[in-house]
């Protein structure tokens, strides 16, 4: 039985990550050193042409999917879906379903190996002092930063606690008094 057969008895003709049934094609989740039908998923051409843009916009009404498809019992799928919820960490239900998201100790190892994951930013995110940040940091707000559309201010001294990165190195994530912001990484110094 071919990869594409195999994948569409085992999703029934419908893309494993949105659910349509419709312009499906096997999608191969890096790295894959020999393609099989563990290693693939059916995925319909929107849901491909968005794992492979390079630009940073995407359809995230499309993608409130991932719901549903992170619990999929196939690694693979999983997988896809913990990769395209990090892409998307900076809409608040995104992060929320990382946060709930469990994988096994070997499909969050593929989940995060560098392959397939969206492209890296060339420079490193540097702090005021220019100390390099890295995803898990915890920092401290040099300044008072208003914080738009939440309604207050961010004190200076504020503590932020397991940061993310973005694909912008001059920019930061974290979450302050509950709501998660984008900071950015020049008004921060490492603790």
């Amino acid at each position: 039985m071919s990869i594409e057969q195999t994948l569409r008895e085992r999703n029934s003709d419908k893309c494993e990550l949105c659910g349509s049934p419709e312009s499906l094609s096997v999608y191969e989740v890096p790295p894959v050193a020999e393609p099989n039908s563990d290693k693939s998923i059916l995925v319909c051409s929107k849901c491909e042409s968005e794992i492979n843009s390079t630009n940073s916009t995407y359809d995230m009404n499309h993608w409130r999917c991932l719901n549903d498809s992170m619990w999929s019992q196939v690694p693979a799928v999983q997988v896809m879906a913990y990769r395209m919820l990090k892409r998307l960490n900076t809409e608040g239900w995104a992060q929320d379903l990382l946060d709930m998201m469990y994988l096994e100790d070997d499909v969050r190892e593929w989940a995060e190996s560098a392959a397939g994951d969206a492209p890296e930013a060339d420079e490193p995110t540097l702090d005021n002092n220019k100390a390099p940040l890295a995803a898990g940091d915890n920092v401290v707000l040099i300044k008072d930063l208003v914080v738009k559309g939440a309604n207050f201010t961010a004190k200076r001294g504020t503590a932020v606690r397991n940061i993310s990165l973005t694909s912008n190195p001059l920019h930061i994530e974290g979450r302050v008094n509950g709501t998660r912001i984008v900071i950015i990484s020049d008004y921060v110094k490492k603790m």
